[in-house]
């Protein structure tokens, strides 16, 4: 509790997992971190997570990593954030799996500072073996078509879709195939890790739920290809969608089947409040005609000049306030949105 600023909850069950005859080994851990910029919060995140770093040899363990981190060009602060967020790090062999594996990961995208960021985004991917995961499954993408610019795509926004068994991958690539996906666009490997990430009953319910929509099987599909990221929404998230845009601003469900990325906005930032304005700017004869579902898709730059600053400077300003209480208001809950889910 004193050294290392844990709660006496968190300090009681880190006590039962550690042993120490004396406090110098703890204190030189602790010590160590600090001298390398961690904060107070960060120690006490890091030893209430893996315990056991107090025991850690600070010169053959700990040092190693930040030196060698640091010689690749990372900042104190960077690695502070990353072993703060996955402390388990610092126990991976440096010379067997850090080493070796930064350097693929750097070799392939040709820059230190990528292959950081994949770890930022997966930290957990240096547990894995490079030799059965990733370079197999390299390969599978390569053997079936994909580009290697898709590919080193793939590893930095989605890496998890390489931490699978080789026989899976191949599998997923084979059911992508037959859903019509090109390999050669990355929405290819956007659906795999879509499929790689959801079981078959999950993928069946999500299915059915836009069924209840009043989307055609064709239809789904057809989305889905031109969006992959429609099956990775919660259930809930796409009935609340499609609620709104059809109950409320008075869509038809199969419009929005030709926008599925309608599906990735979000309903308290972007979909609700400029729902609401914009019917309140229809109320105020401000808007002569409904207008498409594109308007939830545009930028909010554009959106703002296209609805708000278009008028003269009393009117815009008056406009902004109106638009700034509905984003408000939306962030908050407090904006009254059906939820019956009637057409789902």
């Amino acid at each position: 509790m004193k050294t290392c600023g844990l709660s006496p909850e968190s300090a009681l069950s880190v006590s039962k997992r550690v042993n120490f005859e004396t406090r110098n080994q703890p204190d030189s851990v602790v010590a160590f971190l600090k001298n390398h910029g961690f904060s107070e919060t960060q120690i006490a995140t890091i030893i209430g997570k893996m315990p056991c770093i107090l025991s850690s040899n600070v010169e053959k363990t700990l040092l190693p990593k930040i030196t060698f981190f640091n010689s690749k060009g990372i900042s104190s602060s960077d690695l502070t954030k990353l072993f703060a967020k996955n402390p388990h790090i610092l126990r991976v062999s440096l010379e067997k799996k850090i080493i070796p594996s930064f350097n693929f990961l750097s070799n392939l995208f040709q820059s230190d500072n990528a292959a950081f960021g994949v770890l930022n985004l997966q930290p957990r991917i240096y547990l894995y073996d490079f030799d059965s995961y990733i370079l197999p499954n390299h390969n599978i993408l390569r053997q079936n078509g994909v580009p290697e610019l898709n590919i080193v795509k793939g590893l930095r926004r989605v890496p998890k879709t390489f931490f699978v068994a080789p026989v899976v991958l191949k599998d997923n690539v084979e059911k992508v195939k037959k859903l019509g996906f090109n390999p050669a666009k990355f929405t290819f490997v956007v659906a795999l890790d879509v499929l790689g990430s959801i079981s078959k009953s999950t993928w069946e319910r999500k299915f059915d739920v836009y069924r209840k929509c009043g989307w055609s099987e064709k239809e789904i599909l057809e989305a889905f290809k031109g969006y992959p990221l429609l099956m990775a929404f919660s259930e809930d998230k796409i009935k609340s969608v499609m609620d709104f845009l059809v109950n409320a601003m008075g869509f038809q469900a199969l419009l929005i089947a030709k926008r599925p990325n309608l599906l990735g906005m979000s309903m308290e930032k972007r979909i609700v409040p400029r729902g609401f304005f914009l019917k309140d700017l229809m109320s105020k004869g401000l808007l002569e005609k409904k207008l498409g579902l594109k308007m939830f898709l545009i930028s909010e730059e554009f959106f703002l000049e296209r609805f708000v600053y278009c008028y003269e400077e009393e009117k815009a300003s008056e406009l902004l306030k109106l638009y700034n209480e509905k984003l408000n208001l939306a962030a908050g809950g407090k904006l009254k949105t059906a939820k019956s889910y009637k057409i789902c």
